[in-house]
């Protein structure tokens, strides 16, 4: 049976040290390695190694009692949560570790919510018990306050506490619980409660001293299963992307059903290998089977999150984190911006939060991040992979734009012997739902391959807003019409008059900014309540009734990531180390201080060249410059 299982916990957790458990009583390694001696199997990036975290998800593979497992030990820290993220959509189990000494911190908070989500079962394995200064029983009490209720402290399969949680949460178990079970019986409707995500166990042991996994991963085995069907067509979902040292790009993906073979073609292109990595190193297949994790090369088009079959992509998986900050580049070693650029992009084929983005206006490039640490794990990487050495500028909030009301915008583009024009609605989408595209434009005004060129060019770029110049979102853009030219229009033709299109439609718009907003759970003692949601009010948040269990009160609300992105530091201090924050990526909302946000910024529209509001018409065969609010006077679409 495969089984693909995840590895999760607050950074310093022992993750790591667990999956080199893990691994050595598979027999996959002979010598657990240790984090502090930047000897860990999967800690295998000299960047890791160096700092002492887990920066990137990666896989592993090993038997166990005949069930084989798909290992992925993921990233702790929440700057790098996207990456985790993509790693935990393809899971059957998660594994999440706490620590002992320090019980259920903020990140661990946000790791289980997004588990949650995605409905998929946990573990709990407290670590670090053969510390004096852990405390089991304050650990378990902090998953029951924090996490779940749901969930049993066990010390093997056989334990009486397994079969009375499970006779409580199931009738067809409890008439065997009073006339008396087996404990495969026990195995069987435990681990189907289990599954619908309606109770978890809780372990604990010493992942450095080697105690206790060999028995918490005896139970797991036995409480988990998996249906995975090979003989229907195949499916597959990316969950990541790298490339190799060679700069071969390997896109690892999980079948989902069926199977594919070397030499297939997926999504229209031809697969070369088939991987099957451990660590560093990888094992060569002739093909890969439902409930598998493979890394495929040959495969270029496919990024993050597609969901495809051997025809094509059938869908893109949207992810809860994203990138609220950004930050621009300084290339110090004089390497050319074009060459930086290009390393950039790999990077962000690999990690698509980053969004890369040269700016021209400003000869500048900005890099969209999920924190400070990311940052200089970016310089550190860039400098490895590719020799070259810059920073990063302090990083500022990643404001969008919108429009309130629907607008026509129109785009024309004839300098001699070129000609394209465009009518597009800008109709106002409801709150994230980022950027839409309709044609309402008949084939016999607009011929079918130039509507295709205008929906690339839609999809093609972020286009700007004219408030601060940051990216446009919730618009649905609609094609009303559409003129070429026989002779004279050729394909970047409709790409200026697109571009154009959107911008004079936004001249006419009343625009909006937004910002963006963290949902947050805090958890403190009752008596410093009052303080906290006096301060989420001058923050301007917004938070539910506080609920307090036990003299403890948990705070959920939503709060603009300008004023909650530092919280955690103020927290710690005024409840002296014991109060915490979950913070998760929420969306944009309106901005309350938007006048203030654009006079800081102070984007200039008019000088922006490469987004103007002008159209290029035509007259005694040369090219002349309409201002926006002269095109509709103009406009051929009109007439």
């Amino acid at each position: 049976m495969n089984k693909i299982i995840g590895i999760l916990a607050h950074a310093d957790a022992g993750k790591t040290t667990f999956c080199e458990n893990l691994l050595y009583i598979s027999g996959i390694i002979r010598k657990m390695g240790r984090v502090d001696g930047k000897s860990s199997f999967m800690d295998n990036n000299s960047i890791e190694q160096k700092r002492g975290i887990t920066i990137f998800a990666e896989n592993g593979v090993f038997e166990y009692n005949r069930n084989t497992y798909y290992l992925t030990d993921t990233p702790g820290h929440m700057d790098f949560s996207s990456e985790t993220e993509r790693a935990l959509r393809v899971l059957d189990y998660a594994i999440m570790i706490i620590s002992g000494i320090d019980g259920v911190q903020a990140h661990t908070i946000t790791l289980y919510r997004l588990l949650e989500k995605y409905g998929i079962p946990v573990f709990f394995f407290i670590n670090k018990t053969d510390s004096a200064l852990a405390n089991t029983d304050k650990a378990v009490e902090d998953i029951h306050r924090k996490l779940t209720e749901d969930a049993v402290y066990i010390t093997s399969v056989g334990d009486s506490a397994l079969a009375e949680f499970t006779a409580e949460r199931s009738e067809s178990f409890m008439e065997k619980y009073f006339d008396g079970y087996t404990q495969t019986d026990v195995i069987k409707y435990a681990s189907r409660i289990i599954k619908s995500g309606k109770g978890s166990v809780i372990m604990s042991g010493s992942a450095l001293a080697s105690q206790g996994v060999e028995e918490f991963f005896s139970v797991f085995d036995a409480l988990t299963f998996t249906q995975y069907d090979s003989s229907s067509d195949f499916k597959g979902e990316v969950f990541k992307i790298r490339h190799s040292p060679k700069g071969e790009r390997l896109t690892y993906i999980k079948v989902l059903s069926g199977s594919i073979f070397v030499k297939e073609e997926v999504a229209h292109e031809k697969i070369n290998e088939i991987r099957i990595y451990n660590g560093s190193g990888y094992t060569p297949s002739s093909m890969a089977r439902a409930g598998q994790t493979v890394a495929l090369t040959g495969i270029r088009s496919l990024g993050c999150g597609a969901v495809f079959s051997k025809k094509g992509i059938e869908k893109k998986r949207e992810y809860s984190f994203a990138a609220a900050l950004e930050a621009g580049v300084e290339i110090l070693d004089g390497t050319d911006s074009i060459r930086c650029m290009e390393c950039l992009k790999l990077l962000e084929e690999e990690e698509p939060c980053l969004a890369v983005e040269y700016r021209k206006n400003t000869d500048e490039i900005v890099v969209r991040i999920m924190g400070r640490i990311q940052l200089e794990v970016l310089e550190a990487l860039i400098k490895e992979r590719f020799s070259i050495e810059l920073s990063f500028g302090k990083p500022k909030i990643q404001y969008k734009e919108t429009i309130k009301s629907p607008v026509i915008g129109i785009g024309h583009y004839e300098p001699l012997r070129h000609y394209a024009e465009v009518m597009l609605e800008l109709a106002p989408l409801p709150r994230n739902r980022g950027i839409e595209y309709e044609s309402q434009c008949p084939v016999d005004t607009l011929a079918s391959n130039y509507q295709s060129l205008i929906r690339t060019h839609i999809f093609e770029k972020a286009h700007k807003g004219i408030l601060t110049g940051s990216p446009l979102t919730d618009i649905k853009y609609i094609l009303k019409k559409g003129r070429a030219h026989l002779k004279h229009t050729e394909g970047g033709d409709f790409r200026e008059a697109v571009y154009r299109g959107i911008r004079q439609g936004l001249e006419k718009a009343e625009n909006i900014l937004l910002e963006p907003f963290y949902s947050f759970e805090i958890y403190v003692s009752e008596e410093y309540t009052g303080h906290i949601m006096t301060d989420i009010q001058r923050m301007r948040g917004s938070f539910e009734p506080p609920e307090n269990k036990r003299g403890i009160c948990r705070i959920r609300g939503r709060g603009p990531v300008a004023e909650f992105t530092d919280y955690s530091r103020e927290l710690l201090s005024f409840t002296k180390g014991t109060g915490s924050i979950a913070l998760v990526f929420d969306g944009y909302e309106e901005c309350s201080r938007a006048d203030s946000v654009i006079k800081e910024i102070g984007y200039d529209k008019g000088a922006d060249k490469e987004n103007t509001s002008c159209s290029v018409f035509c007259k005694k065969g040369a090219g002349y410059t309409v201002n926006w609010d002269e095109v509709d006077k103009l406009a051929h679409t009109l007439r």
